[in-house]
């Protein structure tokens, strides 16, 4: 479920130029403290904040691209300067490149003579994959401010967004006529500072922009060959931690993830059951004890086997597969997922409200190999792919900062994207967390999949976890505590999802929750060894257990129902649903599940087995080094 912002200052940048113009420690509305030119404090975040009735059509091309929140920012609410009638309007941006202490991040400019070769061309990737959506939506130009741009780490971010409308006076060459010309000649400036083992292929591909000799898919994939090269040169070492927990209220455990302990231990003890490299999930079930449960362990099970197959395909590949050819790959193996969930729900008689389905998020380090102009062959091109459906979610943490890299599929989430509503606003309506979608509901030809990619070209942590843990923005108030440690090898990775877990159970303990920890190093020296030693947990008494009022079986929220069954799921007047079929499950559920698994898998295990030696024992952690 959706939550608000965490309890910390909230910092906003008043897009107007105009109000640079207040001087810092003024107060707005007896509201807005003036920090920095257009850097406002919200001193009452308890507050909701102004918004008209009629939405700015300013405010629009922020909607529209809520999909793109980790590099534009979001419409807070509003802020009325003077009085009637000379007042105006100032449109108040949140989740913008500003940092904790109420300072802006850097330009891109200013970082650009400092940073490695590999984030130089992984900042121009993601600045030419926003051209096109930023064009669509007539907002373009703020790609063509370099002061617009900002850095966090990897990250692209704009600090607002610039209209191409005609009617902006483009005599001042801030603002530049939006065109591929105008966006070549401005980032070849800048282009002309990169580091030599870059530069002169940079300055060939973005000359190709401007003289149009080949077409901006054609340029994105000379441009990812070489973000994939400069990726294939740094080490790879991945280590991976997972747990799930039924909670201090909850009866069952309707969530399941992976790896978890007793996927390490069952390698051990079976050399057959390989646990699969790279890969990391949870799921979130719902529909109750023996529907919940059943829905995200059948989800599980089949990832396993098709993501297995999906490996060995790419494997065998001479050349780069292009990263939306693997996107498009990775949402067909979740919409065979759901129709196979689905078809268990059809098979049992579930209809509407009864019918089980799952939420879920994925991570998938694909190693692809390079072959470089040169000859040489790196093994490993860095490639982390996240897909999402539902509302668990994925953050990536390092020690500076955490950032949510997933989008809740709920109403709030709809609202904003539709134009309808800011998101502030729309999470304040009652069904604003209820969910819009989930694996098995409905049909699959309606499921929209969220597949993104990334490349790993900096330490950190890529977190998966339910709910249980997310809600009411604990990972957000909570992560410096329990992730810096273990990026400082002070603890354990398996601590640190224990100790989350203990958080959560806390905080959140009217859910069930899991968490799966991978942290991604970038040394090639072998990680620091831990003592094993057993996570003490102690029973907290009576007195100390949550005594909200949640139930043992909390059913999903009436306005998700209604939201993720389909009308033509509803049992027509007068239809009566069998009571035993439905409450069918347990075991006999499970086994006629992984039964239909095996169909659905046996190509793609079956491939899997006789091309991996069954004789290589995998490692809790993966070691590529590019100089082996």
């Amino acid at each position: 479920m959706s939550s608000s912002a965490p309890s910390m200052n909230r910092y906003l940048w008043a897009s107007d130029p105009a109000s640079a113009q207040i001087s810092p420690g003024v107060r707005i509305q007896d509201r807005y403290q003036v920090i920095a030119p257009q850097i406002w404090l919200d001193t009452q975040p308890e507050v909701p904040p102004y918004v008209p009735q009629e939405l700015p059509e300013e405010t629009i091309p922020y909607l529209r691209l809520f999909p793109q929140r980790l590099h534009i920012p979001e419409v807070y609410g509003i802020a009325v300067l003077g009085e009637e009638p000379d007042n105006a309007e100032v449109i108040l941006l949140e989740n913008v490149p500003i940092d904790s202490e109420g300072n802006l991040y850097p330009a891109i400019i200013e970082q650009w003579h400092h940073t490695k070769a590999v984030r130089q061309v992984y900042w121009l990737w993601q600045i030419l994959q926003l051209w096109t959506p930023l064009s669509e939506l007539g907002v373009a130009s703020s790609l063509l401010v370099p002061e617009n741009i900002r850095v966090q780490g990897w990250r692209v971010w704009l600090l607002q967004l610039f209209s191409d409308s005609p009617e902006i006076d483009r005599t001042n060459s801030t603002y530049p006529e939006p065109s591929l010309t105008a966006f070549c000649d401005c980032w070849l400036e800048w282009i002309a500072g990169s580091h030599p083992s870059v530069l002169d292929r940079l300055e060939q591909i973005w000359q190709q922009i401007g003289d149009r000799r080949k077409t901006l898919d054609e340029i994105s994939l000379e441009l990812n060959q070489l973000l994939l090269e400069k990726a294939a040169e740094l080490p790879l070492r991945l280590q991976v931690a997972g747990a799930t927990d039924q909670g201090p209220m909850r009866s069952s455990n309707e969530d399941s993830c992976y790896p978890t302990e007793s996927d390490f231990l069952l390698q051990t003890e079976s050399p057959n059951d390989l646990l699969i490299p790279n890969f990391t999930l949870v799921c979130d079930g719902i529909g109750g004890h023996e529907g919940g449960e059943v829905a995200s362990l059948m989800a599980l099970q089949t990832l396993k086997l098709q993501v297995r197959a999906l490996l060995v395909e790419i494997a065998q590949q001479t050349e780069i597969v292009p990263p939306n050819v693997i996107c498009e790959q990775i949402t067909a193996i979740i919409r065979v997922v759901n129709d196979l969930i689905a078809k268990q729900n059809d098979s049992q008689g579930r209809e509407m409200r009864q019918r089980m389905g799952t939420t879920l998020v994925m991570g998938l380090q694909i190693p692809q190999k390079i072959n470089k102009p040169d000859g040489t062959i790196l093994e490993n091109a860095h490639e982390l792919f996240i897909a999402s459906v539902g509302d668990s979610r994925i953050y990536w943490i390092t020690a500076d900062y955490c950032q949510q890299i997933t989008i809740d599929d709920d109403v709030a989430t709809r609202e904003v994207r539709l134009g309808r509503s800011f998101y502030r606003e729309a999470l304040r309506r009652v069904d604003g967390g209820a969910l819009t979608q989930a694996l098995g509901t409905r049909e699959a030809q309606i499921l929209r999949p969220t597949v993104q990619r990334f490349i790993l070209e900096e330490e950190g942590m890529l977190l998966l976890c339910s709910d249980g843990l997310s809600d009411k923005n604990t990972v957000e108030e909570s992560w410096q505590e329990f992730a810096k440690p273990v990026l400082k090898n002070k603890i354990s990775l398996e601590d640190a999802v224990q100790s989350w877990i203990n958080l959560a159970n806390e905080k959140n303990g009217h859910d069930n929750t899991s968490v799966v920890l991978t942290r991604c190093l970038l040394s090639p020296e072998p990680p620091v060894l831990f003592e094993p030693r057993k996570v003490e947990v102690e029973a907290e008494s009576e007195a100390q257990t949550p005594t909200a009022s949640y139930p043992l079986e909390s059913e999903f929220t009436e306005a998700s129902k209604a939201l993720l069954y389909s009308e033509a799921t509803q049992p027509e007047a007068g239809e009566t649903v069998d009571v035993e079929t439905v409450r069918r499950g347990g075991w006999l559920t499970v086994l006629v599940t992984l039964g239909v698994l095996v169909v659905f898998g046996l190509i793609g295990f079956g491939v899997w087995r006789s091309l991996i030696p069954q004789n290589t024992p995998p490692a809790q952690e993966t070691q590529v080094n590019p100089n082996d």
